[in-house]
């Protein structure tokens, strides 16, 4: 059963302004896994941009959006050995967030050279009930 689905878009261009600024943002938004990952990228920013696009994918799909108790480096886009993105939440927000352990969380990132797009399904493991 979809238990919620969520969709952000972003422009290259902002999240590259924001890398510029230096390490602040990319620490507040992005693990270390995250970064290694991205920097060995042929085009970093647009890494970057289609991890954060997930990640406000992702808390559009929960239905809170970002209130601040969940700290967006600790909700980790990582890619398996084919490239396809995961989602995992860790740290402290892995507590906020526990009532997701029991769900399947799907996740698809594109980018061109301006926009960067992210979709986010989440699925529930218990079968739905017959109504």
């Amino acid at each position: 059963m979809i238990k919620g689905t969520g969709i952000d878009i972003v422009e290259i261009a902002r999240i590259g302004k924001l890398l510029a600024k230096g390490e602040l943002f990319t620490e507040k938004v992005f693990s270390k896994r995250e970064s290694a990952y991205c920097e060995k990228q042929g085009v970093p920013v647009q890494s970057y941009a289609g991890k954060f696009a997930a990640k406000e994918a992702f808390l559009k799909a929960i239905g809170t959006g970002w209130r601040g108790e969940i700290e967006l480096h600790q909700i980790e886009i990582t890619n398996d050995e084919l490239g396809k993105p995961q989602l995992q939440i860790t740290g402290d927000s892995k507590n906020t967030l526990a009532h997701f352990a029991n769900m399947i969380v799907h996740v698809s990132v594109s980018h061109t050279n301006i926009y960067a797009v992210a979709q986010v399904i989440i699925e529930s493991l218990e079968s739905q009930e017959s109504v």
